[in-house]
């Protein structure tokens, strides 16, 4: 039997984000073109090593970014938008794509599928697309002369980058497809005729509910693939659940089909129980968790495998996706207790569990050394597994009294103006407020010193709030490092990293908490800091919190532990600080959900239950506070046109929604739907360096008004500023407040709107 281990993307941050401070650094200016092109191929060179040194068969190329592997795909085929063609650096036309110049905006941002890793949507327009530069060519070559080996290209199949991309008529998008197919053909047959042999094509768009026209354009691509390149041997690459149309999939004439084994529900082995697997084809198995820390029972693995080869006389053992989804490596983690230390599998320890699976499926390392690898995961997991935690909801309330109700005490009670003006929440963490805390956390201040910091940043940016005239503050947030580490900080059962970074979009990392065990409320969280901002001015500061949902999908949750039962105790354990705010005497508390979709799965008849879970882990989290507690939450990056009744359900008092990017195409969403509660739909975008312009703004503001009543109206970013720099901020914001102002002021001057309270 032949089997070979092989990994389907690595990493691109390096282990102590060496990637992520070059880019910053090349952006500010710090470093040159020469420099950091060197650290990048450095930071790639070395990953490339680790995998051979790992002996892993079938290594990835292609898979390591500057920025984005879609974005990657679209400038490598000339998918490059008219108002980026005058920028002639290719280099800088790739980051003004990503970022956005001063005079351009940005292609949008989304979510990459159900995680969290953010991906630029292409945009086809009326490109036809042509092979700019064969980036995988010279990356194989390179490869091949420096370690000696025969890597494996990675590239994004031509039907998923399609059906992702937007700018375009999506019934034409088979005309589209026409242009793009032979374009792909040219890019591997220079790979053959260099000597490629294996070439990974990832279609993930394969595990979504595709209709019949969409399978009829994969028989029709990967025939004419066949057909053009047969010394190129594909393997079509799935991942994040089960295929659909699984016969029509294994039966399309590739050399390989890869499913994902972990997070396909099991469907994916019932397929191939039900409906075999082809003996001409490579089974290329997802088995080691892409996507989670937690180490693998290596038992449990083998005994999948060994099944999996009386099904198929080929095995490839390799990740259920990309490791890009976990950090690079546990050897820096320190500060963690030993026993929890010790179950956890970072991208470098994953790696170890595919060899030691392959060679135990070669005969070279027996179920005993499996066993032995697997016992100490065993006796810690079993310490949790009897719970004393409660998770009883049947006296929490679910339901406020009705929004009109609400919104005429609110009124009263905040006297706000029209088209109101605030933020989404954080301030720009500067390098002191960075040096601040790591200072803090190493010993070498003081609780005192660290705290009269914070104290004098939030005194900082509320006085420039007030000076911009902004109507709803926030503190800033300088002591959160980021929005969901810093409750898991806090709550019970949750552990933080040392270095456990993940790329979450373009240079931002975060480091998701590890929920290990049960989790409670110890003590209050936010209180001090909101409360303090809210004594320094006589307008509302918003007391703001991480919802129940985000804390649970941007964690690394335990896989033997009910992801709905901890998502019902985060609830509840964000409720308790929801309820100190209000007697604090906070009036407006954010509870965001910027992770809300994020988690949606991937499959439509699973849909209704989550949506359920989430609704209901809001309520519990907000419904116990007053009528003329206004509660806002906050929502980015994902597509929100098919959850808006969900959006309703919640019942916030105010919602804020990610708009700008996508150049306000949400608008036309409450063309059809009507929703009653407060909205801002962000009027510009945060991860752009650029300063929009008063005209820019006030366009965005009139789009909405014409779909929106002016009284539920709020003018907003996008998102938070914590990465943005100081000035941007204040001259963004400065922008912002006046454009609100002059629309305000020729509503009130129309129409009588003056009695709008």
């Amino acid at each position: 039997m032949l089997i070979y281990s092989s990994n389907v993307g690595y990493p691109r941050i390096g282990e102590k984000r060496e990637w992520k401070k070059a880019l910053e650094s090349f952006w500010n200016g710090q470093i040159d073109k020469d420099q950091f092109t060197k650290t990048m191929e450095t930071i790639r060179l070395d990953s490339i090593r680790k995998q051979v040194e790992k002996g892993i068969d079938l290594i990835p190329i292609g898979d390591f970014s500057l920025y984005d592997h879609v974005l990657d795909t679209a400038f490598m085929f000339g998918y490059i938008p008219e108002r980026f063609k005058q920028i002639v650096n290719p280099l800088e036309q790739y980051f003004a794509m990503a970022r956005g110049t001063n005079g351009q905006h940005a292609l949008e941002m989304t979510k990459w599928f159900n995680t969290n890793y953010h991906y630029i949507v292409p945009e086809i327009g009326q490109t036809k697309p042509k092979l700019v530069e064969n980036r995988l060519l010279q990356e194989y070559k390179l490869i091949k002369e420096t370690f000696h080996i025969e890597a494996k290209p990675v590239l994004l199949g031509p039907i998923t980058f399609l059906l992702l991309s937007k700018q375009y008529d999506r019934n034409e998008w088979r005309k589209h497809l026409a242009h793009l197919v032979p374009v792909y053909v040219e890019l591997l047959k220079q790979l053959g005729e260099a000597g490629v042999s294996f070439v990974q094509m990832d279609e993930p768009i394969l595990v979504q509910d595709i209709d019949d026209d969409i399978i009829n354009a994969f028989h029709h691509v990967y025939n004419v693939f066949h057909r053009d390149i047969p010394n190129i041997n594909i393997i079509l690459q799935t991942y994040f659940a089960s295929v659909s149309h699984y016969r029509e999939v294994v039966a399309l004439p590739v050399a390989g089909i890869g499913l994902d084994f972990v997070h396909d529900d099991g469907e994916n082995m019932e397929d191939i129980n039900t409906y075999g697997f082809p003996k001409d084809k490579i089974l290329v198995a997802g088995i080691v968790d892409g996507r989670n820390v937690w180490k693998s029972s290596l038992v449990q693995k083998a005994k999948l495998l060994h099944h999996l080869a009386g099904v198929s006389e080929q095995l490839v053992i390799q990740p259920s996706c990309s490791l890009i989804h976990v950090p690079v490596t546990t050897k820096h983690e320190h500060t963690l207790p030993t026993e929890l230390a010790s179950t956890l599998s970072f991208a470098d320890e994953k790696l170890d569990e595919i060899r030691m699976l392959t060679e135990h499926m070669k005969g070279n390392v027996t179920i005993d050394e499996l066993i032995k690898y697997d016992e100490q995961t065993t006796v810690y997991f079993s310490k949790f597994r009897q719970s004393k935690q409660t998770d009883d909801i049947t006296t929490v309330p679910l339901n406020r009294t009705s929004y009109s109700e609400r919104q005429k005490a609110q009124r009263a009670h905040l006297q706000l103006p029209l088209l109101p003006t605030t933020t989404i929440g954080s301030f720009p963490q500067t390098s002191d407020v960075r040096q601040a805390r790591m200072k803090w956390k190493k010993g070498e201040w003081k609780d005192e010193r660290y705290k009269s910091f914070i104290k004098k940043e939030i005194e900082k940016w509320i006085d420039i709030q007030e000076q911009l005239q902004l109507d709803v503050l926030v503190h800033g947030e300088f002591e959160r490092t980021d929005m969901v580490e810093f409750f898991g900080e806090k709550l019970q059962g949750m552990a933080c990293t040392t270095n456990g970074w993940v790329q979450s979009y373009g240079s931002r990392c975060v480091r998701p908490p590890i929920i290990f065990s049960d989790i409670a409320y110890q003590q209050p969280m936010t209180i001090e800091e909101t409360v303090y901002a809210q004594s320094l001015t006589t307008k509302p500061v918003k007391g703001m919190l991480t919802g129940p949902v985000t804390i649970l999908n941007w964690s690394f949750v335990r896989n033997d532990i009910s992801r709905k039962r901890v998502l019902i105790q985060l609830a509840l354990a964000i409720r308790e600080e929801v309820l100190q705010l209000e007697k604090e005497g906070i009036r407006i508390i954010q509870v965001d959900e910027p992770a809300l979709r994020e988690g949606l799965p991937l499959k439509t008849k699973k849909h209704a239950s989550y949506w359920e879970d989430a609704v209901i882990a809001f309520r519990i989290t907000t419904s116990s506070v007053k009528k003329e507690t206004q509660i806002h939450t906050h929502m980015c990056y994902s597509q929100f046109e098919h959850m808006m009744h969900v959006i309703d359900e919640l019942d916030a008092d105010v919602i804020s929604i990610e708009s700008s990017r996508s150049h306000g195409e949400l608008v036309s969403v409450f063309e059809t739907y009507e929703y009653e509660k407060g909205i801002g739909l962000g009027v510009y975008d945060i991860h752009s360096p650029r300063i929009p312009t008063k005209e820019e703004l006030s366009e965005q503001i009139e789009r909405a008004l014409r779909v929106l009543r002016p009284e539920q109206f709020w003018v907003n970013p996008d998102c938070g500023l914590k990465t943005r720099k100081e000035e941007e901020t204040i001259a963004a914001l400065q922008v912002m407040v006046e454009a609100a102002r002059e629309y305000r002021e020729r509503l009130l001057a129309y129409g009588g709107m003056k009695s709008w309270k």
